[in-house]
């Protein structure tokens, strides 16, 4: 064998060898897809709430309306709609010149209901999300000076990457964004990507994020902190951040693409991470309803892209107290979680783990005041689902 036959063989064992820890990964993204499907097929019917509808949507969502982004408003309403979608909250970033809030999606677009809301930055270096947005978001503010501006008119406003805001624990904010899709694909390593996705992006594009996807425990930890600290209720979401900006393609000179791949197309976003809501019976779904449930806490934050949790149920036992509200805390008490699947509930007390348990029912005796929530966990899933978290729930006050 000659010198160059000898090097090309080796070259050839080397690209070999270099692959196939991306083929293993693809061959773990499919017993992961194949196991989520079974997971479906098991299924049950939570009848732990008849009381509550179970809504599920996304919340901060950008178009090209305020730049950062190209998504269109039929792009977004399609993806929506794809996804079963009942809500959308816009967050369009504010232009000096017009009033991005105004000019958004709002109301019912193809049976889904659209919220314009704004996402600022304040002039004391926070970052919120206003829900609905105010005609002044282009406008430098203090927190407070937002926040009041916002509970004046019946709104909301939420804290935006509380890793990076400064000063959100000690303003009176109604919730914090306790997870946020960009800033996990950030934690990304781009070459494992690339190579990810010459493997498992034709097959398996959306449990790609599965690969990356952690657990936000620094965010979790701030929020717990902030709420033992201020002792007041602050509502946990989950943020989008929705762009549909990542990608290489080729337009012509009307901006009309000719060939492209995007990566981060809105209907992929809305797959992974949603928001529920809570919301009565005898109430419809509107934006009043909506921001009512919100402001309450009566909402969970799960990744939809293991399953779908519709009909997770969180409360004091034998009690119309759900999660999000307050109730004094009396001997012999017990909370109650109901899940659709069989999954392993971990209850934390003040942020802190106190006891856990298994299947699709479980009750938690507790034997003192504090703030209670749930996190929910498919231990069927192999890797890379494997002790990811499925459900985070927003808590329950026992004062």
């Amino acid at each position: 064998m000659t010198r160059r036959r000898k090097f090309l063989l080796f070259l050839l064992v080397a690209i070999l060898l270099s692959q196939a820890p991306f083929a293993f990964r693809r061959y773990r993204l499919k017993r992961l897809r194949n196991t989520i499907q079974q997971l479906t097929s098991q299924r049950t019917t939570n009848e732990g709430r008849t009381d509550y509808v179970d809504y599920k949507g996304v919340i901060h969502v950008h178009t090209s309306l305020g730049g950062h982004s190209t998504g269109t408003f039929s792009e977004l309403i399609a993806a929506a709609k794809a996804n079963n979608l009942d809500f959308v909250i816009m967050t369009e970033h504010p232009e000096a010149d017009i009033d991005t809030a105004a000019l958004t999606l709002n109301g019912d677009h193809a049976g889904v209901l659209f919220v314009n809301g704004s996402e600022v930055a304040t002039a004391d270096g926070d970052r919120l999300l206003l829900i609905p947005g105010p005609t002044n978001a282009n406008q430098p503010q203090t927190t407070k000076a937002f926040v009041d501006q916002q509970h004046a008119s019946n709104g909301l406003a939420f804290a935006a990457y509380p890793t990076d805001s400064r000063g959100w624990q000690s303003n009176s904010v109604d919730g914090v964004e306790v997870y946020n899709l960009f800033t996990n694909t950030k934690q990304l390593n781009r070459f494992v990507t690339f190579f990810d996705g010459l493997w498992s992006y034709r097959s398996y594009p959306d449990l790609m994020f599965a690969n990356f996807f952690t657990r936000p425990a620094d965010n979790l930890k701030r929020w717990d902190d902030a709420v033992a600290a201020t002792n007041r209720k602050l509502i946990a979401v989950a943020g989008n951040d929705a762009h549909s900006n990542v990608g290489i393609g080729l337009t012509d000179s009307t901006g009309k693409q000719i060939v492209g791949l995007k990566l981060d197309p809105y209907e992929r976003s809305f797959r992974v991470v949603r928001t529920h809501v809570l919301i009565k019976k005898d109430k419809p779904l509107n934006r009043e309803s909506l921001l009512e449930a919100l402001s309450l806490g009566h909402c969970y934050i799960s990744f939809d892209i293991f399953s779908d949790p519709t009909g997770f149920d969180f409360r004091v036992a034998d009690s119309e107290k759900i999660l999000g509200d307050e109730a004094p805390f009396t001997s012999g008490m017990r909370l109650s979680v109901n899940s659709p699947l069989p999954a392993r509930f971990v209850l934390l007390q003040n942020g802190a783990p106190m006891a856990q348990a298994s299947g699709t029912t479980a009750q938690f005796p507790v034997s003192a005041p504090g703030v209670y929530r749930v996190e929910a966990y498919l231990d069927a899933l192999p890797a890379p689902g494997t002790g990811k978290p499925w459900v985070i729930s927003n808590p329950i006050h026992l004062r």
